[in-house]
């Protein structure tokens, strides 16, 4: 980008101030209590489903504007590129719009239609590619095309977000667990779509000094569990998640293992089935990452169950399920998927309060 003029100056004032002004306007997401079935270990749920765009995301995109308007990689002329799975995309078209600027998310073209909807509704344009491992390369083609800037989300996510603190997603559950009964959880449980929430969530346990530990569910199809289990950042797979948000076929640049304490590996049958599990319990609907993060999460109940241990555990309910009302809500989805929900969905009911 050359040299930032006055007016450039001027415009990318104006652009920090809208995008901070949503911030303001935008009070802090919910943190539910979730009705388990166990004593002595409550598990609660940080609803991001109710930002301006629906979803976690919303966080990211946020932080990834301000990153670039004042890393001065962004002006007014600018169009906005991203590779994204969806709701990444449906965030910074918003953001993209608020500021004034053209966006074009590069995604997979098995994105939910939902998700396509949304973005076009925020202005922004979708390119669709056959082959999700192209996203990156056509993301940069596009944006050295048209002039515009790449905001690379997998790259950049674990660093446009202050962790220490300033009102990040990790400050904001502590906060909120204040007057719980247990108030510094026993585990975080997060998926890993860049890593950026994962590593924003560990650094800050780490520099409060909480004994809180925090694990990543992982998806079927992922290469986050091996490349952490193997402590290797080359570790690919040949097959996209079918978890829209989570679990990437390479370790993102954003995806910081040494901040992980443990990964859970979560097959997609045990997050669709628990994501329509979870929807039944809180009467709406959920997505499928939050299935994932819940069914991690359960193992951890069982595994403190099995010690002996009282806690708490929080994780994340990412986005609401009407994103996804042709795939995981389809039963005709499901079954041409070859997934049987029915062993995961008898499992869970143990969970169940009685009402």
């Amino acid at each position: 980008m050359p040299k930032t003029s006055t007016d450039d100056r001027a415009w990318i004032s104006e652009a920090v101030r809208r995008v901070e002004a949503d911030a303001n306007r935008s009070a802090d997401t919910h943190l539910h209590a979730f009705p388990l079935a166990v004593d002595g270990i409550d598990l609660y749920l940080k609803d991001e489903s109710v930002h301006p765009t629906g979803s976690l995301k919303h966080r990211l995109a946020r932080s990834l504007f301000l990153y670039a308007l004042c890393n001065g990689w962004v002006g007014p002329d600018s169009t906005i590129i991203e590779a994204s799975s969806g709701s990444t995309a449906v965030s910074e078209a918003y953001f993209a719009r608020l500021v004034g600027l053209p966006f074009v998310a590069v995604m997979p073209a098995t994105t939910s239609p939902e998700k396509i909807a949304l973005i076009e509704f925020h202005g922004g344009r979708c390119h669709l590619v056959d082959d999700p491992g192209t996203v990156y390369e056509e993301a940069r083609r596009l944006a050295a095309e048209t002039g515009g800037h790449y905001m690379d989300q997998f790259t950049y996510a674990e660093r446009a977000t202050d962790w220490r603190g300033n009102n990040n997603i990790a400050e904001s559950i502590f906060s909120q667990l204040s007057e719980e009964p247990h108030p510094c959880p026993s585990w975080v449980v997060v998926g890993a779509g860049t890593g950026g929430t994962s590593a924003t969530i560990g650094r800050y346990v780490r520099y409060r000094r909480f004994e809180t530990r925090v694990a990543v569910a992982d998806p079927e199809g992922s290469a986050f569990y091996d490349g952490w289990d193997q402590d290797s950042s080359d570790v690919t797979t040949s097959t996209p998640s079918r978890i829209e948000g989570i679990g990437r076929m390479r370790i993102e640049p954003s995806f910081v293992g040494g901040v992980i304490d443990d990964m859970v590996r979560v097959p997609d049958a045990a997050s669709i089935a628990t994501a329509r599990w979870v929807s039944h319990v809180l009467g709406r609907p959920v997505g499928g990452s939050t299935g994932t993060n819940v069914w991690a999460a359960l193992q951890l109940v069982e595994r403190m169950r099995a010690a002996g241990e009282q806690g708490s555990i929080v994780t994340l309910l990412c986005d609401g399920g009407e994103r996804y009302l042709h795939t995981y809500f389809d039963d005709d989805w499901i079954a041409a998927q070859g997934l049987d929900l029915a062993p995961y969905a008898a499992e869970l009911e143990q969970y169940v309060t009685p009402r």
